[in-house]
């Protein structure tokens, strides 16, 4: 299929960065407005492990608390150890001394055990549901490979440090600074007062400030992050054809300059908290100066006038922790505002789809949903009713009233010029994209109300650029149906016209295929990618281009041994540009603009002037030259 089919949906823009060379990727989206609730989306799905959270918020604060009453004990220690008293009054401090410090550790080590633990358990959850939407966006979406990317590790990070970066450890320290407030009222209530405000002014006004000057320049961050995880794609993938339009300067020049302006603005935000973490240390000692005068007026001991400065000290520098807390939820804004935009999403209410193969650990690595383990059984009638799509509001129609019945173990083949809609028509048919007008229905059922991850096991087969894993022949073949045994997969190697290449090689089915199928020739990853769609053997099999890189003997070949594979009673829709081996089929249609010119059996269509005639003719004319120049 050329890419003149490839009709993009609703809202995308094109791929390809020689399109503008200015602007290879685009510009980056403007800064995600933070939803209200984005919080409280992402801590939903931390409910099932509340008791470990709130376990390792508990932990952190026993763990700040013990080093608080670690340094006001050592100080009391110290200082009354200098009067020389007798021992047995040290002794009870020297092991409170030693427990501390000792129990510090213990709580510090427990509470990263369980509260990683926690967390890790939630953002399993939170990947596979971010995954599981950004598969099931058929339509109406502007995200690219590289935003995909970002959305699905670094703003899925963000949850987890929302957990492990602010809200334990903003808890922690509240909880602390309220002991610590109780602690200094024990000895001196103007004190505590004093070191009650100094924690407010480090534990609420200067994250209140932290806050407010960094979330501009932190809400510009992810979107920056995620335009330049575009840029490296396309500047990967797209190199050979930036240097043929002589577009690479441009490309790296737009590229350089949004890497400049992240690194200008990451570069704000150190400023800004260098300059907020040097003032929360000069309200620690400012605070703590203020207490000793306030506990000397007030006629407090000489010892512990000195654990009432350490202790503030101690306290004050756990309440800078609201601090970075802050910094931290404001860098995050625009990143849990992503994520929560796919989890609010109806398809992402449930991870159904994140599947790969069972007991296949190269394509994909993840489980199969149970059910998933064989071809789906029966015949499914489908029917195009008065379909009519567009991707954009006043263009025109990709398909324009298109009408087809597909009965069970019919055999249609669609051909026509680029762009004439006829991968569109195979988005409609998998779901891919959603029709303006009229419905397309499988069984009865329109394509829409089929569950997502049921739809792929009745609509399938080898579609356009079918991606060829790094695994395996065998793991790649096993993509679509798990349980098949070594005879399947011969069969369907066979049809494909693979197996002696299987044959061949000294690891057999076990052979890598490299990333992509980097160790394949493009007829090779063809005929494999093939042989997938044959061994998963869906009711309604769907062949885009199943022969393309083949030469014209071969694609025949492979093109009547893939029909014959199909089993009865199961449809196929067969797309194609070549029009040689069609005259076995039930119908066959010609599209151009979207619309059905022509249709009937390929004797028919051949008697009558018109498109399939004319390239009939012309590919005839050009196979046989070829065929009489090839050795």
């Amino acid at each position: 299929m050329s890419a003149g089919d490839g009709v993009t949906p609703v809202g995308r823009v094109p791929a390809g960065p020689t399109s503008v060379p200015a602007e290879p990727s685009g510009a980056p989206e403007p800064p995600a407005p933070t939803r209200p609730d984005a919080e409280r989306v992402v801590l939903r799905l931390a409910r099932p492990y509340l008791g470990r959270l709130l376990g390792a918020g508990l932990l952190a604060a026993a763990t700040e608390f013990a080093g608080l009453a670690l340094m006001a004990t050592a100080t009391w220690l110290l200082m009354s150890a200098a009067g020389r008293p007798p021992l047995d009054r040290l002794t009870v401090a020297i092991v409170a001394v030693r427990a501390l410090a000792v129990g510090r550790g213990v709580f510090r080590y427990t509470e990263r055990l369980a509260g990683h633990d926690a967390v890790l358990r939630m953002i399993t959850d939170v990947r596979a549901r971010v995954f599981a939407a950004l598969a099931a966006r058929r339509e109406g979406t502007d995200r690219r490979t590289g935003d995909a990317l970002s959305r699905l590790v670094s703003d899925v990070e963000a949850a987890q440090d929302l957990l492990l970066r602010v809200l334990v450890p903003g808890s922690a320290a509240a909880l602390v600074g309220l002991l610590a407030v109780g602690g200094a009222a024990l000895i001196s209530p103007p004190a505590a007062g004093v070191l009650a405000v100094g924690l407010l002014v480090a534990g609420v006004a200067l994250p209140a400030l932290a806050t407010r000057l960094t979330r501009r320049a932190a809400d510009e961050v992810a979107p920056l992050r995620g335009a330049l995880a575009v840029d490296a794609v396309d500047l990967t993938h797209g190199a050979a054809d930036l240097a043929a339009f002589g577009a690479t300067d441009a490309a790296l020049a737009a590229a350089e300059g949004r890497a400049g302006r992240l690194a200008r603005l990451e570069r704000r935000l150190a400023a800004v908290g260098f300059a907020v973490d040097a003032t929360g240390v000069l309200v620690g000692g400012l605070t703590a100066a203020a207490v000793v005068v306030v506990a000397l007026r007030a006629g407090v001991g000489g010892v512990l006038v000195g654990v009432l400065a350490v202790g503030t000290l101690a306290a004050v520098e756990v309440a800078l922790a609201l601090v970075a807390a802050a910094r931290q939820r404001t860098q995050l804004r625009a990143g849990l505002a992503r994520v929560a935009d796919l989890l609010t999403e109806p398809a992402a209410t449930e991870p159904v789809g994140v599947t790969g193969p069972v007991g296949v650990t190269g394509p994909v690595g993840v489980t199969e949903p149970v059910g998933a383990a064989g071809p789906v059984t029966g015949g499914h009638d489908v029917r195009f009713e008065d379909v009519t799509i567009r991707y954009r509001a006043g263009a025109a129609p990709a398909l324009a009233g298109f009408d087809l019945d597909l009965p069970a173990g019919c055999r249609v083949a669609v051909v026509g010029p680029s762009g004439a809609g006829k991968s569109t028509l195979a988005a409609a048919l998998t779901g891919a994209v959603r029709p303006a007008a009229g419905r397309v229905t499988v069984g009865g059922v329109p394509v829409s109300e089929h569950p997502a991850d049921r739809l792929p096991r009745i609509v399938g087969g080898l579609l356009a650029e079918a991606y060829v894993f790094h695994a395996t022949v065998r793991e790649n073949l096993l993509l679509g149906r798990p349980d098949a045994g070594e005879a399947d997969l011969t069969d369907a190697a066979r049809a494909a016209g693979l197996l002696d290449w299987v044959r061949d090689q000294p690891e057999g089915w076990d052979t890598v295929v490299g990333e992509q199928g980097g160790q394949l020739s493009g007829g090779q990853r063809q005929r494999l990618a093939l042989a997938r769609a044959l061994l998963a053997a869906p009711p309604v099999l769907v062949l885009d281009e199943p022969t393309e890189g083949l030469d014209p003997a071969a694609a025949d070949a492979v093109l009547d041994s893939a029909l014959a594979a199909t089993p009865a009673g199961h449809s196929v829709l067969l797309i194609s540009h070549r029009l040689s081996g069609l005259a076995g089929l039930d119908e066959i249609l010609v599209l151009e603009g979207g619309r059905v010119v022509q249709r009937g059996r390929h004797e028919e269509l051949v008697a009558r002037p018109g498109w399939y005639r004319e390239q009939w003719l012309r590919q005839e004319a050009a196979e046989r030259g070829y065929l009489a120049l090839a050795p």
